[in-house]
């Protein structure tokens, strides 16, 4: 079987080591040629990078294996970029939450203003990965899963229309592990079908192989329990935070109860319930760099202290195996069927087509082709028609270098009361981005 050199953009993330155990678990589906991990944070990715060599010579010595911040030596003749960047890492994260809350709006990472500020500096350093990836391997697929990944999806139509990028999130995936749970199957044993936005949509069907419908059996759970499960094997959403979002799947399924929700939903449903139970001074960013950060760094230490990565500390992204499930679609034209982020085109009927929606499609060796689902209510459209707006706006802000659009998506999104917040916070969120955002005039 053919190998694969793959590189991992963002190789300082605490997401890294998991991603690469997730890799060598599937070595035999995904072999591995060669894999490099890039970051233009030197320090913080040599932490990482010097424990996973350790590993790599432990576990897997005829991968080779290399941690650089030279775009030249990471992407040269590279088959494969997986890309989970963070720019400005947590500490901007944490003021994407901390800002809006002082006006009493909510602190989300990927939702709202903290969304689209996130959003307006991930343009720039996904723009500038991609272009690394045409220049040093022009016949290479990015897997991108970075967040914001509504907006960097719609950047990437708008500013790099060919370029070889599929987007996709593993919230689909990780919500229908705890769907299999309800049911008692397994994942791969289910087919959807789901419509929306990333982080903004709706399962309709979840049938097993011989085509029972369970949707019902999951409806009647999720009214009483939310997304709760006896069984605990999605390591990456135990927080406390987290179990409280999969608690609140309750209330959105009330809401409309034809479908299933995406738990996100919450945030532009209930965003005067977020911030009551919100805190000012701790956010979900202080949670994740008080845990997962602590823990990933400190695992990594370990083991370059002690020269072994034997009971290092390090897990398998279990969940992260739809990485591979997509890489191989691509390199062995598998047709496997998934939940991804690609331009309408017809899919959901009455939608436009040059939205970027999350479907369900076929993934072969040409991409993805989505599957049609049909139209979609009045009350979904409404609603996903003001989100994409508000995405579509702030793309065009960054384009033009636009205060206006800018002040206007704000403006536009459920979680802002009103023009006049919007404003304010887009001053309070300029100042902070000043280092990463383009002009704005």
């Amino acid at each position: 079987m053919r190998k694969f050199s793959v590189v991992i953009a963002g190789g300082g993330s605490t997401f890294t080591p998991g991603i690469v155990m997730m890799l060598l678990d599937n070595s035999e589906r995904f072999p591995l040629k060669s894999l490099r991990l890039y970051d233009n944070d030197a320090e913080r990715q040599a932490t990482l990078g010097a424990a996973l060599e350790i590993l790599l010579k432990e576990q897997a010595p005829e991968v080779e294996f290399i941690y650089t911040t030279d775009p030249e030596i990471a992407f040269t003749d590279t088959d494969f970029c997986m890309a989970h960047i963070r720019v400005g890492k947590y500490a901007m994260r944490e003021q994407d939450e901390k800002i809006p809350l002082k006006y009493g709006v909510i602190g989300q990472e990927t939702c709202g203003p903290g969304g689209l500020a996130y959003g307006m500096r991930s343009i720039t350093g996904m723009l500038e990965i991609i272009d690394y990836m045409e220049q040093y391997a022009p016949n290479a697929w990015m897997l991108n899963y970075s967040n914001p990944a509504a907006i960097v999806a719609e950047a990437c139509r708008v500013l790099r229309p060919d370029s070889k990028v599929l987007n996709i999130c593993d919230m689909p995936v990780g919500t229908l592990r705890r769907m299999s749970q309800i049911v008692g199957k397994q994942p791969k044993d289910l087919d959807v079908r789901y419509f929306g936005l990333n982080h903004f949509g709706w399962w309709t069907s979840v049938k097993d192989k011989e085509g029972h419908e369970y949707i019902n059996q999951i409806r009647d759970y999720v009214a009483e329990h939310g997304y709760l499960t006896q069984v605990e094997v999605d390591t990456q959403h135990m927080d406390e935070s987290w179990q409280a979002t999969h608690k609140k799947a309750k209330d959105i399924l009330a809401v409309d109860d034809r479908y299933l929700p995406n738990t996100y939903l919450k945030y532009y449903l209930f965003p005067d319930d977020e911030v009551a139970h919100s805190s000012c001074t701790y956010t979900r960013a202080n949670e994740v760099m008080d845990g997962r950060e602590k823990t990933v760094f400190d695992a990594a230490r370990r083991i370059v202290e002690t020269g072994t990565a034997v009971d290092s500390g390090f897990h398998i992204d279990s969940h992260a195996s739809f990485i591979v499930d997509l890489a191989r679609a691509i390199a062995f034209n598998t047709h496997e069927r998934m939940v991804m982020i690609v331009e309408n085109n017809g899919a959901i009927a009455n939608f436009p087509d040059d939205a970027m929606v999350e479907v369900p499609c076929i993934v072969g060796s040409d991409g993805p082709e989505a599957l049609a689902q049909g139209k979609i209510p009045m009350f979904h459209q409404a609603l996903m028609r003001q989100q994409v707006t508000v995405e579509k706006v702030a793309v065009e802000a960054y384009v033009e270098g636009s205060y206006q659009k800018l002040w206007q998506a704000l403006t536009m999104s459920k979680t802002i009361p009103s023009a006049k917040v919007a404003k304010e916070l887009l001053d309070d969120l300029i100042e902070a981005n000043k280092d990463f955002w383009p002009e704005l005039k």
